[in-house]
């Protein structure tokens, strides 16, 4: 597949997965970082961010979405990379490692370690909000106060994040045409076993996540770490402690 990405560094490849409804905006406060370690392919999702949607009635859920990245790496001629995910994004880095495609897998916020399948949602959905507030997004990203109504359920510092940014995460959010048939898919299913994957997987789960609660046992075959004062989103909380457990996760240091 063609799609949207960043590339910077070199060494041992390492891929960014971007969460739900997100795009490549979301390393940018840890990509030089780990760029100084390694080959870093920050990649837009199909249907997400800039990049298009599946094709051939191929479906966003993680195993098809994984397929797509695959497809994408084939492009590249990466056969193997250490693979990194923010929630959905590190369902899709365990799916691929699956298919031989890792060498190592970190989690951050990692979705589809629910107890049981979440199911449609009650209420109104966050990301109607977004949409509606889309004409509001110039104006509200321009200050902190702002930022904390369009970020704070995402993001457990938003004062931190640029306005800039802000306001193409949010709009990403809004606009990505992958997004309803992902989330559905996302809760309606688990994430199965993960001992057998055969690589190192690391899962860190956000002190302050609204959305992704760190499971009461640890989860067999991964290391667990946790990562104080951030949300869902981490890496413009402790851009720092992020890109640390993420490059320990890649075999660094």
């Amino acid at each position: 597949m063609s799609l949207h990405y960043v590339r910077r560094g070199a060494g041992e490849p390492l891929v960014l997965l971007h969460p739900l409804g997100g795009s490549i905006v979301v390393w940018e406060p840890v990509l030089e970082r780990l760029a100084e370690e390694r080959d870093v392919i920050a990649v837009d999702m199909p249907g997400f961010g800039d990049s298009p949607a599946l094709t051939n009635g191929s479906q966003p859920t993680p195993p098809g979405l994984a397929s797509g990245i695959a497809a994408f790496l084939d492009s590249l001629e990466v056969a193997e990379a250490h693979l990194v995910g923010n929630s959905l994004g590190a369902w899709v880095a365990i799916e691929l490692a699956r298919s031989g495609r890792a060498r190592s897998v970190t989690g951050l916020s990692p979705a589809g370690f629910w107890s049981r399948p979440l199911g449609p949602r009650r209420g109104l959905e966050p990301r109607t909000l977004a949409r509606l507030a889309l004409p509001l997004v110039p104006l509200l990203s321009r200050s902190a106060r702002g930022r904390g109504v369009l970020l704070g359920g995402a993001v457990a510092h938003p004062e931190r994040v640029p306005g800039e940014a802000a306001g193409r995460l949010v709009r990403a959010y809004a606009k990505a045409p992958a997004f309803v048939a992902a989330n559905r898919a996302m809760r309606s299913e688990l994430v199965e076993k993960i001992e057998d994957l055969g690589v190192p997987v690391t899962l860190a789960w956000a002190e302050f996540d609204r959305l992704v609660i760190r499971p009461k046992r640890d989860v067999p075959g991964a290391r667990m770490v946790d990562l104080p004062g951030c949300g869902h989103i981490p890496t413009w909380d402790d851009p720092e402690l992020v890109a640390r457990v993420i490059l320990e996760g890649a075999g660094v240091g």
